[in-house]
């Protein structure tokens, strides 16, 4: 019997790099939009930042099938019981916003009677009916989520950090598409 790799599945890999990628495309494209007037090119950036944000909708549900059909690797016997509870609760709070993101503002575009069109292919169906009092709640919670999806990323890069450059325990290293293919011990 083969003894198992430390490393996730390239498509693990890629799906994950794809998000993390969509997710930074998505702060710049939200703070871009921002800081511009009301007019055509703000509504550009909106329609893209909604595209975008449907697009992590997917891929986070393509994510949690391939996840339940393939486990992650386990996590280096040296980490203490109390980090692989932070480990789990951390992956499940971004499986969480990464899901709720998305449909927040879908449902905040419907609140509003904005549509939401993926790259001009398609057009979701409005979720609820136009409602100015449940659009500001949820632009506020839309923007609250963004703030704790950052904190939550920074903290996760520094935990990769941690785990390569202090403890060298490769764990950054079952992620990168270049790291070493270790086998447990």
């Amino acid at each position: 019997m083969p003894i198992p790799l430390r490393r996730y599945s390239g498509v693990a890999q890629a799906l994950h790099w794809a998000v993390a990628a969509l997710v930074v495309t998505q702060f710049v494209l939200a703070y871009a939009a921002s800081g511009l007037p009301l007019g055509m090119e703000r509504l550009i950036l909106m329609a893209r930042h909604k595209s975008v944000g449907m697009t992590i909708l997917m891929l986070v549900g393509v994510r949690l099938a391939w996840r339940a059909w393939n486990p992650p690797p386990p996590l280096p016997d040296s980490v203490r019981p109390m980090e692989r509870r932070l480990a789990r609760y951390s992956h499940g709070a971004f499986y969480v916003l990464l899901f709720a993101m998305p449909v927040s503002g879908w449902l905040m575009s419907s609140a509003k009677n904005y549509s939401v069109s993926w790259f001009n292919l398609l057009t979701w169906p409005d979720l609820i009916g136009k409602n100015d009092t449940a659009f500001a709640w949820l632009r506020g919670l839309h923007d609250t989520m963004s703030f704790v999806l950052l904190a939550l990323a920074i903290v996760h890069v520094v935990a990769a950090f941690r785990h390569q450059f202090w403890l060298k325990d490769d764990v950054l290293l079952g992620m990168l598409p270049f790291g070493k293919n270790r086998r447990l011990p």
